[in-house]
């Protein structure tokens, strides 16, 4: 009867060992390395809530107390769309369409003209809650705003606080705009899967 050499045999289960790990690593769909999956329970998430949220985003930009200004001018002044113009802004969320109604967050970001022929904003902004339920935490809105369609849609893509792994959409309507200052009210309806 041939004897097996103790390192063939070390070997052997060694082999045995990795293979049989990185099968379970395969199961299980865990890896240990610098992505693995869990299970939400892990970070207290349970089943999803849609919140409907509205709000009205009072953006004003003349007088003596501008919430928004421009940090880059249009390269060509004869731009019809202000092409190229970028412009920060921290602007008062309320619960109505006045100005004086009760504040709930502050919208804080950036728009940007982005198209040459219509007058169409690239908008990054967060919506940072300052009161009620949600005080403490923002919903992330990115995306196109066409400021002419009567109806403009902005994804939602993300948050923070009660609203960690966000997602969903907001609708804006303008609610009024003044053609000589170019302040503007606008009415947001957010729509938010959270957990």
């Amino acid at each position: 009867m041939a004897r097996i050499s103790p390192i063939l045999t070390f070997q052997f289960i060694i082999s045995s060992l990795l293979l049989s790990s990185f099968a379970m690593t395969l199961v299980s769909g865990e890896n240990h390395g610098f992505v693995r999956t869990i299970d939400p329970k892990f970070l207290g998430l349970q089943r999803e809530k849609l919140t409907h949220i509205r709000l009205y985003w009072h953006d004003i930009v003349g007088g003596p107390h501008p919430t928004a200004i421009d940090v880059v001018s249009p390269p060509s002044k004869s731009s019809p769309t202000n092409f190229g113009l970028v412009r920060m802004f921290d602007n008062a969320l309320t619960q109505g369409p006045e100005l004086s109604s009760e504040l709930v967050a502050r919208a804080q970001g950036f728009y940007a003209s982005a198209a040459q022929k219509e007058l169409s904003l690239l908008m990054a902004q967060n919506f940072a809650f300052v009161h009620g339920e949600f005080n403490g935490s923002t919903i992330t809105l990115l995306g196109r705003n066409s400021v002419f369609n009567k109806v403009r849609e902005l994804p939602v893509i993300g948050g923070s606080g009660v609203f960690r792994f966000a997602r969903g959409y907001a609708e804006a309507r303008t609610h009024t705009f003044d053609l000589t200052t170019g302040d503007a009210t606008v009415e947001y309806n957010i729509y938010v899967l959270h957990y």
